[in-house]
């Protein structure tokens, strides 16, 4: 189950084609993105996820993600939380996943 729910947080954050032009975003998304050990994670794609990151997530949000790279089971549990701050977290981070595949190609 964890294999299954990293392979799908990451394939939400780097599934994205980066535009020729370099990011410099830094941030607690981008450090967890370049830390995550995968080739995709690239500093123009974790830049670009950064910022799609403080476009549409909180800072506490962003903290909050940036642990799911690490442990995404910690995002299956927002995901089928019944709590209302969870599930309005989950929709934010849709949101950014959405802008991230939007902004980055």
């Amino acid at each position: 189950m964890r294999r299954i729910l990293t392979g799908a947080v990451c394939a939400a954050l780097m599934g994205l084609t980066v535009p020729a032009q370099g990011f410099a975003a830094t941030g607690v998304i981008n450090d967890a993105c370049r830390q995550s050990g995968r080739s995709e994670a690239t500093p123009q794609r974790c830049g670009c996820i950064q910022q799609a990151a403080n476009k549409a997530l909180t800072r506490s949000d962003r903290r909050k993600v940036a642990k799911w790279f690490k442990d995404p089971h910690q995002a299956q549990e927002v995901r089928m939380s019944d709590k209302s701050s969870d599930e309005a977290l989950w929709q934010r981070y849709k949101a950014f996943g959405e802008l991230a595949q939007a902004i980055c190609q």
